[in-house]
């Protein structure tokens, strides 16, 4: 019977922040690192803006951002026990669309 290898978790990777993003896009525009902060700004101002005033952001071959609206619930304070009422709440959802899937 042959011993089973031992394997070590990988550690979860660290996620891209905006300055890492910034940079990644200079890179691809030649532009300076503010410059392409400017325009991620731009791109996510535009999305919150297209949220707020139509419920849906479509990029075609990268996915859907959406409003989704949860109705308003009973639940229980975990240290009381408490029922407790949780109000209506909006928040954004996304599905990504084929191509960004299948790059991953």
């Amino acid at each position: 019977m042959a011993a089973k290898k031992a394997t070590k978790a990988k550690a979860p990777k660290k996620p891209m922040n905006r300055a890492e993003l910034a940079a990644l896009v200079a890179k691809d525009l030649g532009e300076s690192n503010a410059g392409a902060d400017r325009a991620i700004a731009a791109v996510l101002s535009g999305i919150k803006r297209g949220l707020k005033k139509q419920g849906k952001v479509s990029l075609v071959g990268f996915g859907s951002f959406d409003v989704r609206r949860r109705g308003a619930r009973k639940g229980r304070n975990p240290q009381t026990g408490e029922q407790i009422r949780i109000k209506a709440s909006k928040s954004v959802g996304f599905k990504a669309g084929k191509p960004l899937k299948e790059s991953l």
